[in-house]
Order: structure tokens, then sequence, then C-alpha cells
């Protein structure tokens, strides 16, 4: 066998390889904002129709809330929908940041897939998510009664998830 023939197979036993070696590790969200740790950043955004709105003053009112960012085309949204109302069920104030979507296609959503908003604003061209230091949707980031971002997750929100989700929030409230 000549080295043209051999090299592509040494090539592809070294791709699945490490293919096999990586295929069973978890996946990890590394792109952390840099905001943890700040105050939310100045903001203003318009509600749904009849609705108020959200802006920055909504999440300094003394007590912890979650801010989720989600939008009507993301389909992990719509898993983390029953853990966002278990966590609306256990008391905690949520509000949502609708990212680069349409008013009518977020009330559809919510209606097939609930409402655990206290406000929604729709941040249509992305700046507050930008301004949160966001890395996609959905993300949820833990305010505290100050206004302060102190915890980020990235990702939808996993059953498994909401008990620490609560813990962190009573360290903060």
């Amino acid at each position: 066998m000549t080295v043209s023939r051999i090299l592509p197979l040494v090539l592809l036993a070294a791709l699945a390889t490490f293919l096999g070696l990586n295929l069973g590790r978890p996946q990890q969200a590394t792109v952390r904002s840099a905001m943890v740790g700040k105050p939310a950043p100045a903001f203003a955004l318009p509600g749904l129709a009849g609705e108020p709105g959200l802006r920055q003053a909504d999440l300094a009112t003394g007590r912890p809330v979650l801010v989720n960012l989600f939008a009507s085309w993301c389909l992990p949204c719509r898993v983390e929908a029953p853990q966002l109302a278990a966590l609306r069920r256990a008391g905690v104030v949520i509000h949502g940041i609708a990212l680069r979507d349409r008013p009518e296609d977020v009330a559809a959503f919510l209606a097939r897939h609930g409402n655990p908003f206290g406000r929604i604003g729709l941040d249509a061209d992305g700046r507050v998510a930008v301004g949160f230091g966001s890395s996609g949707v959905p993300e949820t980031f833990l305010i505290d009664g100050q206004g302060i971002i102190r915890a980020q997750h990235i990702g939808e929100i996993r059953p498994e998830d909401v008990p620490k989700i609560l813990k962190e929030l009573r360290r903060w409230g």
C-alpha cells in the first residue's frame, strides 16, 4: 500500500476516535455574561397590546426576580415553559423579554404554552439582550432586590434546575 492510500484511512480513524471520545461528554455553555455582579442595563421596552412593558426599574423592587429571555420561534423555550410555570406557582416573580419577535407571535406562544410572566418587554432589535450580555434564547437572569444581576442560567430551565433556582433566589432574597 502506498502512503496516498494509507493516509486517508489514518485520518479517518483519528477522526472516529476523537468523535467517539467526545460524543458522551455533556455540552458546556462557556459564554458567560460579563454583567453578572453588575446592575441590569438601563432599558424601557414596550409590552404586548394593552399590557405594560418592562423597564429596568421593574427589576429593583426590593425582592429578587427572574428575567427570562425567550422567543416564540425558540424550541427550547417551549421545553422550559412547564418549569417557568412551576417557578411562578412557587411564588417567583418572572419577567419576560421576547427577543426579535412579533407581538402576535408572542401572544400565540403564551396562549399555547402558558404565561408565567408578570411583565413582558418586546426587544425587537435585541439591544436589551445585548445589554444583559445574553448569549441567546432561552436564557434567564436572577436579579436581586436592588437590580443587580446575580446569576445567569444559559439554555432552557429543566425540571432538575428548579430546586437550584429556588435555592439561589432564597440566597438573594
